[in-house]
């Protein structure tokens, strides 16, 4: 009897389990749906994003953001004359941080790396989760805005753990909460998505908003055009190759003053012969 049950129990549990990673599926298959479609999703070979970011109080930068298939991205930001600029290329990440009095390339930190590698990823983490290695969970419904949004728990293969708020009627996507470790500290950060809008087939929010959690100051980008499937250079996000410091070229020693020229004698030039009469021809007789 206590076997039956205990058997019971566990097909219970199993049951359960298949239901909600059903019901997880579900989610994100709307999801995908929302947002134009697994086709036209697979479609994208390339992206480019175009817009403002606050960088302070009243502030703003342009900014791009170009990402390629199979994981390319390049992020520039131009302020007070000076462009920086992120790479990644799906192994290497690099940077140009003028406004630390340096224009020269730079590797990313490991740290930093490990999230471009996240953001490179065209589709998003919940589509093909399987594939990429990741676990999804659904955790419940949470209010974001005052709307009923499922939550939903993804960890990545690389251990990062981010909370998806899809809303529960458009099934869209309002806000992502994520918890890395940044330089052997944890650190949670939250963004809002909002105004979405159609671009080829595709929808895509035009207004985000990112920083800590629970910190009201927070980065906002304002998209202002979505180009699908740009020509992308591969090379703009391979690290540009550093030149090499040239050694400076000898110096050529100072001219000495030349010798004074000697003075040849002047050559007499021959007397010209001085003209003689022609003499007259005779009259012949």
């Amino acid at each position: 009897m206590f076997r039956k049950t205990f058997l019971s129990f566990a097909a219970g549990l199993l049951l359960a389990a298949a239901a909600q990673a059903q019901t997880v599926d579900e989610i994100i298959a709307k999801n995908v749906q929302a947002r134009g479609g697994l086709e036209k999703l697979k479609g994208v070979q390339s992206i480019r994003f175009t817009g403002k970011m606050t960088v302070g109080p009243g502030i703003e930068a342009p900014v791009t953001l170009e990402l390629k298939r199979p994981k390319n991205l390049r992020m520039e930001f131009t302020f007070q004359g000076m462009t920086a600029i992120q790479g990644y290329d799906g192994k290497d990440g690099w940077m140009i941080m003028p406004f630390r009095g340096t224009k020269t390339p730079e590797p990313m930190a490991a740290d930093d790396l490990k999230e471009a590698d996240e953001q490179a990823d065209i589709d998003g983490p919940l589509v093909d989760y399987k594939a990429k290695g990741h676990t999804v969970e659904l955790v419940g419904k949470d209010k974001v805005e005052g709307a009923d949004a499922y939550k939903i728990k993804v960890t990545l293969k690389n251990g990062d753990v981010i909370h998806f708020f899809i809303d529960s009627d458009a099934f869209l996507d309002v806000k992502a909460e994520s918890k890395r470790m940044i330089r052997g500290s944890e650190v949670e950060a939250e963004t809002s998505f909002s105004d979405y809008k159609e671009v080829g087939g595709l929808v895509y929010p035009h207004a985000i908003e990112a920083g800590p959690k629970g910190s009201a100051q927070k980065q906002k980008i304002t998209i202002e055009k979505v180009e699908i499937n740009p020509v992308l250079d591969e090379a703009r996000f391979k690290m540009p190759k550093v030149e090499e410091a040239k050694p400076d070229a000898a110096k050529p020693e100072p001219a000495k003053p030349a010798a004074p020229k000697k003075e040849e004698p002047k050559k007499e030039e021959p007397k010209k012969p001085e003209p003689k009469p022609t003499p007259t021809p005779k009259p012949r007789g």
